[in-house]
């Protein structure tokens, strides 16, 4: 039995017609094995350009090495499949061990302007500022007391000696009107959107 099941894979083969050159061989050897070859790389790749350019390396591969294969070893399948997976994580460790490239130009244009970006930031903390100035005394005391002290709302609560629910609408408020403040004093130039 097992030498019938031999005999008929040999005869259903694709490869070893590949390696005698049949080109009718090729067409179904894409058509019986790149379903097979695709999904294992989309499997293994990142994007799916580079998935097609894997199965293109792939079936070269295949039918470069056509000759190689022995139906008394494995099956046709099998004899694919490891080729592809080796192809592919050939690709993968090729990818990971290449550095990130960037051009020069891509860099200054990504790369944030640090003193703009600092100077920013000053001119919005002055604002926060005037902004929290607006804001009532006990406000302000609770709200500089969460911020700068890093108290939570039950250490502010104990230490000023005001129910919870009061300190927690304070500072809700308190927080509400700077932003506010600051939405109607941001400048409308450049740095707004930094």
């Amino acid at each position: 039995m097992k030498m019938s099941v031999t005999l008929e894979t040999k005869k259903n083969s694709i490869l070893p017609r590949v390696a005698a050159g049949d080109e009718t061989a090729v067409a179904e050897c894409l058509d019986r094995y790149g379903n097979l070859v695709w999904a294992l790389a989309r499997q293994l790749t990142p994007r799916r350009e580079d998935a097609e350019d894997a199965v293109q390396e792939i079936f070269m591969e295949i039918w470069q090495n056509a000759g190689r294969y022995d139906a008394a070893k494995s099956a046709e399948s099998t004899f694919i499949t490891l080729i592809a997976r080796r192809r592919l994580i050939d690709r993968l460790r090729k990818i990971y061990r290449r550095p990130a490239v960037q051009s020069i130009e891509d860099t200054f244009e990504t790369a944030p302007n640090v003193f703009e970006s600092h100077l920013y930031t000053k001119i919005q903390a002055r604002q926060a500022v005037k902004a929290m100035k607006t804001l009532r005394p006990e406000q302000r005391e609770m709200m500089i007391l969460n911020i700068y002290d890093g108290m939570s709302h039950g250490e502010i609560s104990e230490r000023l000696n005001v129910p919870l629910g009061t300190v927690k609408t304070h500072i809700r408020r308190g927080f509400q009107r700077v932003r506010e403040t600051l939405g109607r004093t941001a400048p409308r130039d450049q740095y707004a959107t930094v």
